[in-house]
């Protein structure tokens, strides 16, 4: 067993912040492991066992840093931030499993906005953290070559995360991952520019940039002549809706079509609820029954809110 690691004050502020509104049990960290010497977003897992939940720092080279991480996440979701799921199947599991993984980490490069300024805010990442979160990237990725080659979602995936843990610093460390990486860098900047332009400072706000961030992923994707991911359609993301907008009648929020993609599990096709307002999947449902137009009809009219707890699909009150 390594060396004891305590959690330095700020993390204990924010194991406490998560402990009062965790709902079942408590939270705990803990601490196994070497040190790697880099920095990467992997290097904690999460258990449920009787009694609680644990966080295990699995790494540890910057313990501190990795508790404080994975404890905001875990605080944005228990104050009500989007989440997403996994309801659709391509009917490959190798395939579903990419998609999901990639999902996953757009999903956390726009979560990551919220998560690094909070942490810099409390003083978790300094220069030492800096340096070896780009010995963490230089772990994950090869230097770019001439060929095209296999790694280029990877590159953008990685390094748009990284423009978003660098932001204002990122001068320190540009010339490096210029030289490396300067097609996938170009890319990246070109993305994160965009999703930089309005703060998110709600839920709302943070459902909007996830959408903007899988749009933009696919866009590079496309003129990358890569396939594009679709996550629009394949990931759900909780709706985050007005009590005007909850008062509506299904139709004029949402949009529900017939998918080509089955429900998770079954081998049926599934029925997706798209957000008109932004073509997001917001839920999936069974086909109904009887499938027949007036029973459409009768879902169109039903108010959102009704639709939506009699079906269980959860949802965020706008504030």
């Amino acid at each position: 067993m390594s060396e004891e690691i305590k959690l330095n004050a700020a993390n204990q502020e924010l194991l406490k912040q998560v402990n009062d509104l965790y709902p079942e049990g408590s939270v705990f960290v803990q601490f196994h492991g070497e040190k790697s010497g880099y920095v990467r977003h992997d290097q904690a897992t999460q258990k449920t066992l009787p009694g609680g939940l644990f966080i295990i720092v699995t790494d540890l080279t910057e313990p501190n840093y990795t508790a404080s991480h994975e404890l905001l996440h875990l605080l944005m979701l228990l104050r009500g931030f989007p989440q997403i799921f996994f309801q659709l199947s391509l009917g490959d599991s190798r395939l579903d499993e990419q998609m999901m993984i990639m999902s996953t980490d757009l999903y956390n490069v726009a979560i990551h906005r919220v998560v690094v300024a909070e942490q810099r805010k409390h003083g978790l990442i300094n220069d030492q953290v800096e340096a070896e979160y780009l010995k963490g990237i230089e772990h994950t990725l090869t230097p770019e070559d001439k060929a095209d080659d296999e790694e280029k979602t990877l590159r953008l995936l990685t390094l748009l995360d990284a423009l978003v843990f660098y932001g204002d610093h990122l001068t320190q460390y540009e010339a490096q991952l210029k030289a490396k990486y300067p097609t996938a860098l170009a890319a990246a900047q070109k993305m994160y520019q965009q999703l930089a332009e309005k703060p998110i400072q709600s839920p709302f706000d943070m459902r909007r940039s996830i959408v903007k961030t899988y749009s933009l992923f696919d866009q590079q994707m496309q003129e990358w002549g890569l396939p594009a991911l679709h996550n629009n359609e394949y990931t759900t993301l909780s709706p985050v809706l007005s009590d005007r907008q909850l008062r509506l009648s299904l139709r004029q929020v949402f949009e529900i079509y017939h998918s080509d993609m089955k429900e998770r599990g079954t081998s049926k096709r599934a029925y997706v609820g798209l957000r008109r307002s932004d073509g997001q999947n917001s839920f999936t449902m069974p086909a109904p029954n009887p499938e027949s137009p007036e029973e459409f009809k009768r879902l169109y009219a039903q108010p959102v809110k009704e639709f939506l707890e009699q079906h269980s699909i959860p949802y965020i009150v706008r504030k």
